[in-house]
């Protein structure tokens, strides 16, 4: 998929004041500092359509952007250690939930995980929420080139093992890093296979 436009549209905390769910939506979330604004914007080749912070957790709103015109991307709040209060923290759960249980255009969830990291509980309990709703997920391993390949390679192994301890079987996986575009062809791949399956009811 060659990405010819992507521009900003919305931002708000309700799903329902969104652009209309008349094409197919993709939805980036992760930890607070597992890159999610740099992945985004190694995705459409732009270098701040996605605002990139050194502070963790400054997205604080659901950001749409328009890609090609044709398809949406959902940029939502990073979960775990935003320097907020917890009722702040709470509100941003509350309707990111909201948004996931509602946004009927949404054809799936990237949930970005960080390679260097072992399986982190706020990872896989938000995992087992999507599963438990039936929200499709892929998992999208981000800072693969701050490993060297065997260690990459060692982690993945054991986040999959953990994993399967509580999944009959995985969903699909990528590997990405922002630094050097890895990944970028895969999850564009990816999301021009999946477009062709938006319904509107």
């Amino acid at each position: 998929m060659k990405i010819k436009t992507s521009k900003f549209v919305i931002s708000n905390t309700n799903w329902r004041k969104g652009p209309e769910a008349n094409l197919p939506e993709y939805a980036f979330i992760g930890r607070s500092n597992v890159g999610k604004s740099s992945l985004i914007n190694m995705l459409l080749d732009r270098k701040e359509l996605a605002k990139v912070s050194g502070r963790p957790g400054k997205t604080t709103l659901i950001n749409h952007f328009i890609i090609n015109d044709e398809w949406y991307i959902a940029d939502l709040p990073g979960y775990g250690f935003a320097k907020v209060s917890l009722k702040q923290r709470n509100k941003f759960n509350n309707f990111t939930l909201e948004y996931l249980r509602g946004r009927e255009n949404l054809m799936c969830v990237f949930v970005l995980i960080d390679s260097r990291l072992p399986p982190q509980k706020i990872d896989t309990d938000f995992m087992e929420y999507c599963g438990n709703k039936d929200v499709p997920f892929v998992m999208c391993f981000t800072k693969m080139d701050k490993l060297t390949s065997r260690e990459l390679n060692k982690n993945l192994t054991h986040y999959k093992k953990e994993m399967l301890k509580t999944w009959h079987e995985l969903p699909q996986i990528f590997i990405t890093s922002s630094n050097s575009k890895y990944g970028q062809e895969s999850v564009l791949k990816f999301i021009e296979a999946t477009n062709p399956y938006f319904k509107i009811d």
